[in-house]
């Protein structure tokens, strides 16, 4: 088929019009689940060859898709839709650059110092997860390295 030549060629491929539910013979192309020793990829019950520059496009005419969150997970997507609030929002970003260029500097700062947080509360979340995971009921209060993490976190 085409998929499977675009794949093993490393081409391009743009599926169109395509509804929420995804087909399921795209899922090991959605995870990217390429077998290391081989460099193949299984689909339909067949192994083919993969070439990392394939690419898959999937565009939908749905004005506000609602697709699962294990395929949300897999994907990245893109809403080209143009709504009045952010055009207000470029907009004002290009006035205030304009008039007032350190006060757009300074909320950019803040934008990538707020990125930064988000991060590093998830990496926190993360390792309390992984450490209350890992306890011993018993031990729990005992644990010095949980307790600091959640001291961290605070």
């Amino acid at each position: 088929t085409i998929i499977e030549n675009a794949i093993g060629g490393g081409r391009p491929v743009l599926l169109k019009d395509v509804t929420e539910q995804l087909p399921s013979p795209l899922d090991p192309l959605l995870s990217r689940t390429v077998f290391d020793k081989s460099n193949s990829i299984s689909m339909n019950d067949k192994d083919l060859a993969y070439n990392p520059n394939f690419m898959l496009y999937i565009t939908t005419k749905i004005s506000n898709p609602h697709y699962l969150p294990e395929t949300l997970i897999k994907t990245t997507l893109v809403n080209f839709m143009v709504k009045t609030e952010g055009l207000e929002e470029q907009l004002l970003g290009i006035v205030v650059n304009r008039e007032k260029p350190e006060l757009e500097q300074k909320n950019t700062q803040l934008v990538v110092s707020m990125a930064k947080n988000k991060k590093t509360l998830k990496d926190l979340e993360d390792k309390i997860l992984i450490l209350l995971k890992e306890a011993d009921a018993s031990t729990i209060l005992d644990d010095e390295n949980l307790i600091n993490t959640l001291g961290t976190s605070k």
